[in-house]
């Protein structure tokens, strides 16, 4: 894998589980590089998107990864506020 540039994941419409999953299995696949989460298509702003952020978040940071969330709408951004988690973007 070419790491000179980050590895690009989208999150879905609506943040599940076995999404979650998915992209952690990505992450596991790759060695160490700067990685960019395209949020920006998340239409279910609720705790389920906070979770899965908040998860992505520590599984990246634990393979050694540098993730860094794109595109996050107001309400997303509002919630992940409420819930503490504003440095997540």
């Amino acid at each position: 894998m070419d790491t000179s540039q980050p590895l690009v994941l989208t999150l879905a419409a609506r943040a599940t589980s076995e999404e979650v999953a998915r992209l952690c299995a990505v992450l596991e696949g790759v060695p160490p590089t700067d990685v960019i989460c395209e949020i920006g298509g998340l239409t279910h702003t609720d705790l389920a998107a906070v979770d899965a952020l908040a998860r992505l978040r520590l599984a990246a940071g634990r393979l050694g990864h540098r993730l860094t969330f794109r595109g996050a709408g107001v309400e997303l951004r509002l919630l992940l506020d409420l819930a503490g988690l504003a440095d997540v973007l």
